[in-house]
């Protein structure tokens, strides 16, 4: 462990930053303007209007995935079914509470492509899955 010595000229300075009294106020007031909004964004309020605090994360290049289920022509529990997922996942990806993530994001974008194959091959694996049980 490493010790700093301190000399006698220098312990009134470090008292002084230790017990200093810091004034919060402007930092709490600039809190009080500040929103977290229902979609993940910040804002700050000023003047009766909404800023963004920062600029929107760009879009993922994920297909949207309500339209690729309802280009399959499938419910979100079926579309889920057929993912193996559960139908929260599905709600929560179209709502834009999250964000399909590695290789759910390449299967989404597989599916883009060529649904009836994807669906195809993927129930063709669970039936494999079940007999293998």
């Amino acid at each position: 462990m490493v010790r700093a010595e301190v000399t006698t000229g220098e312990q009134p300075r470090l008292h002084r930053l230790l017990t200093s009294k810091v004034d919060h106020r402007p930092m709490v007031n600039q809190l009080q303007r500040l929103r977290l909004k229902a979609d993940g964004r910040i804002v700050e309020l000023r003047d009766g209007q909404e800023f963004p605090l920062s600029p929107a994360a760009p879009e993922p290049a994920t297909p949207a995935v309500r339209d690729l289920r309802r280009r399959a022509r499938l419910t979100q529990t079926e579309f889920a079914d057929r993912l193996g997922v559960p139908v929260d996942t599905i709600r929560n990806w179209e709502q834009g509470k999250r964000l399909p993530r590695g290789p759910a994001r390449a299967l989404l974008s597989v599916i883009a492509h060529a649904p009836d194959t994807v669906f195809a091959a993927l129930a063709g694996a669970g039936a494999a899955d079940s007999t293998a049980s």
